[in-house]
This record gives structure tokens, sequence and C-alpha cells, in this order.
């Protein structure tokens, strides 16, 4: 079992002793969207576990789907549940590795640009950026990065 998998299921233990019910919430939903996850992996009847890198991509991804939420609701004038929402990015942020600065982020990218030489296009940057930043930036920040420093 991974070091993040077990961190999770430690964290929903301790949330149950602690009755704090809306983490414990968040950690259950996570945990349902991570087997979720293993058993799209499965082929035949082999058992699956996921690595450190698939577990990130799936916090990722939740974090993703409450930002879209969250975001509704601001443009619905629902700012309690804009609050809800935030607060569970929160939480799961604590699953992410440490993000990249913006300094280090900008680096990457320019160092990406002189390897293709000329004048590269926007797909070819973001998609080594991703590569590279994989867990360690999110990819709207990525974007909007590639997009200045192109200008």
């Amino acid at each position: 079992m991974s070091n993040l998998l077990q961190k999770i299921n430690e964290d929903i233990k301790q949330s149950m002793l602690s009755k704090d019910a809306e983490k414990l919430s968040v950690l259950r939903m996570l945990s349902a969207a991570l087997q979720n996850k293993e058993i799209s992996l499965r082929q035949g009847e082999g058992k699956v576990e996921l690595n450190d890198e698939q577990i990130i991509e799936t916090v990722q991804s939740e974090i993703k789907k409450r930002r879209e939420s969250m975001e509704v609701y601001i443009s619905g004038q629902r700012p309690e549940l804009a609050a809800k929402e935030k607060n569970e990015i929160e939480i799961l942020n604590g699953y992410l590795p440490e993000q990249l600065p913006d300094n280090e982020l900008e680096k990457i990218i320019k160092d990406i640009i002189a390897e293709i030489g000329g004048t590269p296009n926007f797909g070819q940057v973001m998609g080594q950026a991703m590569t590279r930043a994989k867990g360690k930036a999110d990819g709207n920040r990525i974007s909007a990065l590639v997009k200045q420093i192109l200008q």
C-alpha cells in the first residue's frame, strides 16, 4: 500500500475519532474516488494497487470538481455553498505534494522553450510543462504562465 493511501486511511480513522464530520465526509468521497480508479484500472481479475502518482491525479481531479462547483455557486449567489467547497479544497490540498512557486515554474517553461528552439507553439510547451510539473502545479497556473511567456 502506498504511503499516501496509508495517510488518507489514517486520517479517516482520526477524523472519526475526533468527530470531524466535514473532513471525514471529504476523505470518504476521496476514498470512494480512489476505489473507482482502482476498479477502472483492473484488467481481468487481478487486484490493482494505486501508486502515489495515480492517487495524486485523483486528488487533483477531486479538487478540480470542487473548483468548478465553487464557481457555479458563486455565480448563483450561494456564498455559503462556495465556502463549503473551498474548505473541501483546502482539506484535499493536504494530500498533494508541495506546489512549485511561480519562479521555478517559469524557469521550467523557459527551459522547455529553449530545448524546443525556434518558435514553439503553445501545445508543444504545455504538453512538456504538464509532464515535468505533474502533481506539483495546477494546469491552469501552467497554462497562464505558458501564454504569458510565449507572448
